[in-house]
């Protein structure tokens, strides 16, 4: 089971972005999808989080720029990025919690990673 990022790249303060992830492989669900990112030196930190039911949560420094949407079917999970800051530069990575099904196990509760994407906001 895979998480794919894209979308990252460079952007000027203000401007927009959107991250995208897709969810790939076989005999898994997801629960909970989000984005988290992270800088050099500091801990991996929450962005946004959806449940399987829609609702969200957002760190305070997304509120009111960024939104995060899925869809179910296709298990895809977006983040639609605005009024960029300098301090919005991080790795962004997907993220979703759920179960999958290998070699006769089956997992659950189980946290699944994207490899990450680069923003970079230039002031």
């Amino acid at each position: 089971v895979q998480l794919v990022e894209s979308g990252g790249g460079l952007v000027q303060a203000g401007g927009s972005l959107r991250l995208s992830c897709v969810g790939s492989g076989s005999s898994y669900a997801f629960d909970a999808m989000g984005w988290y990112r992270q800088t050099p030196g500091k801990e991996r930190e929450l962005v946004a989080r959806i449940n399987t039911d829609g609702l969200t949560t957002y760190a305070h420094s997304a509120e009111g720029r960024f939104t995060i949407s899925r869809d179910r079917v296709k298990n895809t999970v977006s983040l639609q990025m605005s009024s960029l800051k300098p301090e919005d530069t991080a790795v962004y990575y997907c993220y979703a919690d759920g179960a999958y099904y290998s070699g006769g196990y089956f997992y659950r509760n189980y946290d699944f990673w994207g490899q990450g994407t680069q923003v970079t906001v230039s002031s």
